[in-house]
């Protein structure tokens, strides 16, 4: 491999860490403000227990994910000077008001929130907590919108001069149609990464008949939140697709190894792929529903990779514009069926639930600690469906991932610092489980404890 290969690879690796507990900060911060909302309201001290406790693994996971997310930014200029250069004047804005605003706003309230339990008003310091979420959001809407200006470039012009992208509409870049179906979409699915990390984490304790009441308050949170923003990930998820037809028909065709045009295009349940000879040596559709899901029409049209490829070679020159077409179709299936799995898993657990017998039914508890795993694995594969889908664009239509690339860094030292940052990201990531396991098998303060400590 040369340092395009390990830069990618380098890219990929540190963002997949990084991503693996931003959704989950993003999930709970809000769990734990409704839980603190419910405490406020009723005086209750079982939500007084249920806030403490649920904040006390927020705070570790919001730490650690915090340090996994600051080589990200440095990678753009070491790693990418090109790009950097090229791009710079538009993609550097939301990222240094995300780092300026949001980020300041949600570590300047969440210390507040920390050490302000004894010293501020209960209505001041819940007031705290919500700040820390509503900062989350923003800090996801601005990072979303530079990724969303990589999938689909607006508000720009390219100076014939500097040959460099330059920003003439800020306010385009804030509402690109991309950023309208992405940021709901990834903010939902952190909620039900949150979710799903309650009703694992409740369910472990359950089973052993430990805190039985707080821990059914806390599955009551978890099944909530998680069936109500998986079933809002699949309304946006149709919405993102719809949209991916429409600014980036290879991305779409990619996902459905659709190799030739087609008008009433069946969505494809599973496919065996010649990337050689360009076509499936087997596959099995459900007929025109594919084109009802991208246009709406079951006779509509869905471009397929072959006529696309001869287009874009006609636009933008000689060369491959498909992805790698297997990993795209997989870890687009992957996402949805991990997508359908929580959906009917939340849905028989809210059921239990009503029926009181939630409590029980130790085969659900005995499966939900391994739940945690569905939305952490589903946010993964989106991202990689998102990223690979795109290639051989960094930014689509306008730079090639194999032109952004800094022309000055070797492949020793982009191989040295790979190896390096995946043994740290591992250790860290180790350090994130370890924690958090140990903490959550813990359990919560007595009510005594929790009672002194907060007011």
């Amino acid at each position: 491999m040369d340092s395009l290969d390990l830069s990618r690879w380098q890219f990929a690796v540190t963002i997949a860490f990084h991503f693996m507990f931003v959704p989950l900060s993003i999930g709970l911060v809000f769990i734990v403000a409704a839980m603190q909302t419910a405490w406020y309201r009723t005086k209750n001290e079982t939500y007084l227990r249920m806030t403490r406790f649920w904040g006390k693994l927020f705070l570790i996971n919001f730490a650690l994910g915090i340090v996994t997310g600051l080589v990200q930014e440095f990678q753009f200029g070491m790693n990418w000077s090109t790009y950097s250069r090229f791009v710079g004047d538009v993609f550097g804005a939301p990222l240094a008001i995300e780092g300026l605003l949001a980020f300041f706003l949600e570590s300047t309230f969440l210390g507040l929130w920390i050490f302000g339990w004894k010293r501020l008003s209960p209505r001041l310091h819940l007031a705290t907590i919500w700040i820390v979420a509503f900062g989350t959001v923003l800090s996801a809407l601005f990072i979303l919108a530079a990724n969303s200006w990589m999938q689909h470039p607006v508000g720009y012009e390219v100076n014939p001069v500097t040959g460099r992208a330059e920003m003439h509409d800020f306010l385009a870049m804030l509402t690109n149609s991309t950023l309208f179906t992405q940021f709901p979409h990834t903010v939902l699915a952190a909620l039900t990464t949150g979710g799903m990390f309650v009703v694992g984490v409740s369910s472990y304790h359950l089973i052993r008949k430990h805190e039985t009441d707080m821990f059914l308050r806390s599955i009551a949170f978890g099944l909530v939140v998680a069936l109500i923003a998986t079933v809002g990930v699949a309304v946006s998820g149709d919405q993102q697709a719809k949209m991916v037809a429409r600014q980036q028909p290879m991305k779409m065709a990619a996902a459905e190894a659709l190799w030739e045009t087609e008008s009433g295009a069946g969505l494809s349940l599973f496919v065996v792929t010649d990337m050689g000879d360009r076509r499936n040596s087997i596959e099995i559709r459900i007929p025109k529903l594919l084109s009802l899901l991208a246009t709406n029409r079951l006779n509509g049209t869905v471009e397929g990779i072959n006529d696309l490829q001869a287009e874009y070679e006609k636009q933008y020159g000689p060369g491959s514009y498909v992805p790698v077409v297997p990993v795209v179709y997989w870890a687009f299936r992957l996402m949805v069926g991990a997508g359908l799995l929580m959906i009917l898993f939340t849905a028989i657990g809210l059921w239990l639930f009503r029926r009181r017998r939630l409590e029980g039914a130790r085969w659900f508890h005995r499966l939900a600690p391994w739940g945690i795993a569905l939305p952490l694995a589903a946010n993964i594969l989106g991202w990689t469906v998102t990223e690979m889908g795109r290639q051989p664009w960094v930014v689509y239509g306008l730079l090639k991932t194999d032109e952004a690339v800094s022309p000055s860094v070797g492949t020793a030292f982009v191989l040295a610092t790979l190896i390096g940052f995946t043994l740290i990201y591992g250790v860290l990531a180790s350090i994130d489980v370890f924690l958090l396991a140990r903490f959550s098998r813990t359990g919560p303060e007595p009510v005594e404890a929790a009672a002194r400590d907060a007011y």
